[in-house]
C-alpha cells in the first residue's frame, strides 16, 4: 500500500489523486509517521460503501413488504373497486 504523509497530501492533492486514480489502491495517509486516513477510489468506495447500503435498504424494504398481509376486498369485485375509485 502507497504511503503519502499530510504535508506532501496539502501541497499535491492533484498528483496524490492522479497516483489514486491511475494504481486503484488505496493510499495511506500518516500524520506524525502514524496512519490517519486512507484515501480510496470512487469505485472502490462504491463498490465497498454505497452498494452495500443499498442493498440493506432492498432487503429492508423487500422485509417489510413480506411482513404486510393484504386482504381481499369483501364487497364486490376488483373491477367494482376500481369503478368506484374513479368516479
Amino acid at each position: 500500500m502507497k504511503t503519502v504523509n499530510a504535508l506532501e497530501l496539502r501541497q499535491s492533492l492533484g498528483k496524490v489523486l492522479d497516483r489514486l486514480e491511475h494504481d486503484g489502491g488505496p493510499i495511506l495517509v500518516c500524520r506524525r509517521r502514524t496512519p490517519a486516513a486512507a484515501l480510496v477510489s470512487l469505485k472502490d468506495y462504491r463498490e465497498r460503501f454505497v452498494d452495500r447500503e443499498a442493498d440493506e435498504r432492498r432487503r429492508e424494504v423487500v422485509a417489510r413488504l413480506r411482513g404486510l398481509k393484504f386482504e381481499s376486498p369483501r364487497n364486490g369485485t376488483a373491477l367494482d373497486i376500481l369503478r368506484e375509485l374513479r368516479s
